[in-house]
């Protein structure tokens, strides 16, 4: 709850946030509680009498089939995706599906982020967000993290650290890597207010293996660099060497990232996620996530197991990123 304050503590001015399974309980009582918090709108997607009396005057209800803006997404969404082949008629049936029609909302301008994936797949919220709204300029690839707190750690700034990709891209490329890494650091000031420390790890620190895996670790590193000249970043760099100042001295002495590090880049999601999970499970850790990084305006998924007080968390990450986004 300390971690969902201080996010809510950064969100300055009431923010739109559009939830499109409103046949989710869940995600009802979710909008119920975010209205009640007043730090943010939510706009649930369905029909009043489906959906219920319980929030009727308390939440924005957008009834898609009835909405005067259908038909002017249906042409956006066609020339979206003409190259794909994709006609009025198609982009018809596109934009009667919630995700769809929530991801043009945010397109759009009418609302400010979007949350979902309490039953629909990450598979579906990702093509819905990237067919839609697509990438950030100078982003190629969209990807994940998680916010980590460590209880009792005494390692980047008492255990605030963020993991990725642990749940998005299973073997980046070295420039997908620098932009995964580039979108974690900025997820890392977001959050936590904190300057990003970069480390890219490894299972060798600054050159005491040698494998022809490694080498796209240190490209990415170098790419990431270039497209971000003051960024601090260093690789590749193993566990201890990143977050413990006295091994980072020792195997790296010229490092300005080593035993500092708090923002931990994984060189693949197999390492991602196992670390992510293992991290929740051993250290007891706070694991918020997975968030989408990467694309022009905020979405991010659920775990279709999560809880009411879940959404409501990363409904309020999200409305911070509409902050942030709105800054750059």
């Amino acid at each position: 709850m300390d971690f969902f304050k201080g996010v809510l503590s950064k969100v300055k001015a009431e923010k739109r946030i559009v939830l499109p399974e409103s046949y989710d309980g869940r995600v009802i009582e979710a909008a119920l509680a975010i209205q009640a918090g007043g730090w943010a709108v939510p706009v649930v997607l369905g029909k009043e009498k489906e959906i219920g009396q319980k929030l009727k005057g308390k939440v924005e209800i957008i009834d898609i089939e009835a909405d005067g803006r259908k038909e002017d997404f249906i042409k956006e969404y066609a020339a979206l995706r003409k190259h794909k082949g994709i006609s009025e008629k198609i982009a018809e049936k596109f934009m009667k599906k919630p995700l769809f029609f929530g991801a043009m909302l945010l397109r759009k301008g009418f609302v400010d982020g979007m949350v979902a994936g309490s039953t629909a797949t990450s598979a579906d919220v990702i093509r819905s967000a990237i067919h839609v709204i697509g990438l950030r300029e100078g982003i190629n690839v969209a990807s994940s993290s998680f916010a980590m707190i460590v209880p009792g750690c005494t390692y980047a700034n008492n255990g605030k650290l963020i993991y990725a990709d642990c749940g998005l891209v299973p073997d980046p490329s070295a420039e997908q890597l620098a932009d995964i890494a580039i979108a974690s650091s900025e997820m890392c000031r977001m959050l936590y207010d904190d300057e990003p420390v970069v480390a890219m790890l490894s299972f060798s620190t600054k050159g005491s293996a040698k494998h022809k895996i490694l080498e796209k670790i240190i490209a990415a590193t170098e790419i990431a660099k270039k497209k971000v000249p003051g960024l601090k970043i260093d690789g590749e760099l193993q566990g201890d060497s990143a977050l413990v100042p006295s091994i980072g001295r020792k195997k790296a002495p010229e490092s300005n990232v080593a035993g500092k590090a708090n923002v931990l880049i994984f060189p693949d999601l197999n390492s991602g996620n196992i670390a992510y999970k293992l991290t929740e499970r051993l250290a007891k850790a706070q694991a918020y996530g997975p968030l989408i990084q990467g694309l022009a305006r905020p979405v991010n998924d659920l775990s279709r197991g999560c809880s009411v007080q879940d959404i409501v968390t990363v409904a309020a990450i999200t409305a911070l990123e509409g902050e942030y986004f709105k800054k750059k």
